[in-house]
């Protein structure tokens, strides 16, 4: 049992939980989904498939580095216990059994908790300061790796070719991942990713176009009227996925390079010369050393071949008196001096899905580059899945949860944050989450541990 250090020393009465939106709350949320995904085993299953989503889930949400790691929390009674009151786990696996019950699951049957946890962010009117050009949401799309070697596969792993033998090189997987993002906040809101892996009876390698073809419909089956400007770099604007997120009722904004599409750039110069588009050049109202200048034009052509696709073109230079940055967008919204600032700053903030996304994921604790298993089906994507889900809920915290804001602010860094947490969950019984967060803020004196009587 924990007992307070200082009865004077109390949580402010400002620090107040949101009931839908704290940690505990949303940990009972994620279970409950985990409780809806298919079982595969038929009869005496053994442990249920939720108590092992549940058991990667919380290593995820933990930080722990490895799997052996995690399951060295089962050997430390306070910490049994702890997974079971805090994420409500029944029957905790061992390393082996998680892998054995988690490699045969489509990662897709994940997706109902990541709209579960989206939708009580809407709901809690977290997410409305997060609009931001008429009325849409940001959503930054991009692909990473997440599993790479020379030797091991799996038969959802894509292949690596020597391009002179034709013999295989490495084996690797990837994700498509979409965050909601905005240029003014931190935090980053997830959505369900897409598996970029060798799809069922498929002898080719998948790919990020392929991939947007599955995420796309999925993102408007989950949400089906959440209005969205989807944003992304050169690879993206070609006909066919600009076509595609009409389709589907999304805005976009996505990157364009001069070399990649020549006949868009000297379409545009031409234009300008004859007085169809706008130059402006303006210093930045905050900051005098920065000058901004713009160039636009409505309504060209996206390239030779595919002059019915119509796009609005912008560029862009941030003039300082060290370097120059050059950027250059195609959209569908319509380009005025009122708005080519918020289409500017709405391009350039598609960075946060590898800073504030990636980045993350793989130096601040998650170990998104670390192998927790591959497999022979679906683990490694499952265990990517899950961690991603674990990072919602963090970003979720990071948003909209005072206590874990402060506890964060005490903590310094990520990373320490992490480290007191699986310290204090390891050494201390708890109740919550609610609980260690107080405990991290606030201090604690502990009371003499209690021993179990060995009933063996």
């Amino acid at each position: 049992m924990l007992k307070k250090r200082n009865k004077q020393n109390k949580i402010p009465s400002k620090i107040k939980l949101k009931k839908h939106l704290n940690a505990d709350a949303l940990f009972k949320a994620v279970h409950v989904d985990f409780k809806k995904i298919p079982e595969y085993r038929p009869g005496k299953v053994g442990i249920p498939m939720y108590d092992a989503c549940m058991s990667a889930f919380a290593m995820f949400s933990l930080k722990d580095p490895s799997l052996l790691a995690f399951d060295e929390r089962k050997k430390d009674d306070a910490c049994l216990m702890n997974l079971k009151s805090v994420y409500g786990i029944g029957e905790i696996p061992c390393d082996t059994t998680m892998r054995e019950i988690l490699d045969p699951v489509n990662p897709k049957n994940l997706s109902k908790p990541f709209k579960t946890v989206f939708s009580r962010l809407q709901r809690g009117g977290a997410l409305k300061p997060m609009k931001y050009i008429q009325g849409c949401y940001l959503l930054s799309v991009d692909g990473t790796g997440f599993f790479s070697s020379p030797k091991l596969s799996s038969k959802a792993c894509l292949e690596k070719k020597d391009k002179e033998t034709g013999e295989t090189t490495s084996y690797y997987q990837q994700l498509l991942a979409a965050a909601i993002v905005h240029p003014d906040f931190k935090e980053v809101i997830p959505l369900m990713p897409e598996m970029i892996v060798k799809q069922d009876g498929d002898t080719k390698n998948d790919c990020e176009r392929n991939a947007c073809k599955r995420l796309f419909p999925q993102i408007r089956k989950d949400h089906p009227h959440l209005p969205l400007c989807v944003i992304e770099d050169g690879l993206s604007s070609n006909a066919p996925h600009i076509k595609n997120l009409g389709e589907h009722d999304m805005h976009y904004i996505l990157g364009v390079k001069q070399g990649d599409h020549a006949f868009l750039f000297d379409y545009v110069n031409s234009a300008i010369q004859n007085g169809q588009g706008a130059e402006i050049e303006c210093i930045d109202k905050k900051d005098p050393q920065i000058t901004h200048k713009y160039r636009f034009t409505n309504d060209v052509p996206l390239n030779k071949s595919n002059q019915d696709v119509r796009v609005n073109f912008i560029e862009y230079w941030e003039i300082t008196e060290k370097k120059t940055k050059h950027f250059s967008w195609v959209t569908d919204f319509e380009i005025t001096q009122d708005n080519a600032y918020e289409i500017m700053r709405g391009g350039r903030v598609r960075w946060k899905i590898e800073n504030e996304t990636f980045n993350t994921l793989k130096n601040q604790g998650y170990q998104f580059g670390h192998n927790f298993g591959l497999g022979k089906k679906n683990l490694s994507g499952v265990f990517a899945t899950l961690m991603m889900l674990a990072f919602l809920v963090d970003q979720t915290q990071q948003l909209t949860c005072n206590l874990f804001r402060n506890v964060w602010k005490k903590s310094g860094t990520k990373r320490a944050l992490w480290d007191n947490m699986r310290a204090f969950f390891k050494n201390h019984k708890l109740d919550s989450m609610t609980q260690l967060y107080r405990a991290l803020l606030y201090g604690f004196e502990v009371q003499p541990p209690i021993i179990l009587e060995n009933t063996s």
